[in-house]
């Protein structure tokens, strides 16, 4: 007999937010990732019949906490995950994790391996398991966006670059739950750095439909990533050319600067 497979949900919030849900048919279950908004999570556990039983954080930014109060509130024992480095600004954590650890979720029998990624904060973490249902996953807060990657408000381009590039690292079919519907904007900056790049042209296309019909554009796959987003396309001699530096690095960083500067 098969297992029951996992479903991912995600929850809109703010203007464009995911809390990412985790659930199973044969479990009342609910496991949610950066949960900034607790209205939205206690909806959908009401109308699916949930029990929140943890959470996982990624960083201290309060789009993705401020949420936790509320939710304790209503589910005491829920398990709370978050970086230890970030500890002292996220509230209510009952367990600290820093990179290589693994996080056991038993309510689904699942486990996540911890990564360290520096960049958007100093402390920021993602969740990875190398296959759930047959296909590796990752919840990589505001690291990883699809075409894009987050802003540096902590740690410098250098963390930022490095922290990509192990995500880089992982299998092609990896799919990408990152947390901002920012898919549109990011292409936007991506044809401007690639205007011959078929890839982002057709992807661009295909994202606006499913926006144009209220849907999301996540996840997207690493394999997608490294065909589209200019933050993963540092080595290309194009992109090399361009930026007059052989340097990856300086790429990198040229392509952040422009970005934080960018207008659509």
């Amino acid at each position: 007999m098969q297992p029951e497979k996992l479903t991912i949900t995600p929850l809109a919030a703010f203007q464009d937010n995911y809390i990412w849900c985790l659930t199973k048919p044969d479990s009342d279950a609910l496991v949610v990732v950066d949960p900034g908004d607790a209205d939205v999570v206690l909806q959908f556990a009401r109308t699916t019949k949930r029990q929140l039983s943890s959470i996982l954080v990624t960083h201290h930014h309060w789009d993705h906490t401020d949420g936790i109060a509320a939710l304790k509130q209503h589910w005491p024992n829920t398990q709370i995950i978050g970086p230890d480095y970030e500890a002292e600004r996220i509230p209510s954590l009952t367990q600290t994790v820093h990179d290589g650890d693994i996080v056991q979720l038993e309510e689904f029998d699942l486990q996540f391996q911890v990564l360290h990624l520096p960049g958007h904060t100093l402390g920021h973490i993602a969740y990875y398991q190398s296959s759930v249902d047959g296909a590796p996953l990752l919840f990589c807060g505001d690291t990883l966006f699809s075409a894009g990657c987050g802003r540096l408000f902590e740690g410098s381009p250098e963390q930022m670059h490095q922290s990509l590039q192990r995500l880089m690292a992982l299998p092609n079919e990896t799919l990408i739950y990152c947390t901002h519907e920012y898919t549109l904007a990011n292409l936007a900056f991506a044809r401007a750095v690639e205007p011959d790049n078929q890839a982002v042209i057709a992807h661009l296309t295909k994202c606006q439909q499913l926006r144009d019909n209220q849907l999301p554009t996540l996840p997207s796959k690493l394999a997608t990533e490294k065909a589209i987003n200019p933050f993963l396309r540092c080595h290309l001699p194009d992109l090399q050319r361009k930026y007059t530096s052989s340097s990856e690095q300086a790429v990198f960083t040229a392509l952040r600067s422009d970005k934080d500067r960018f207008k659509s």
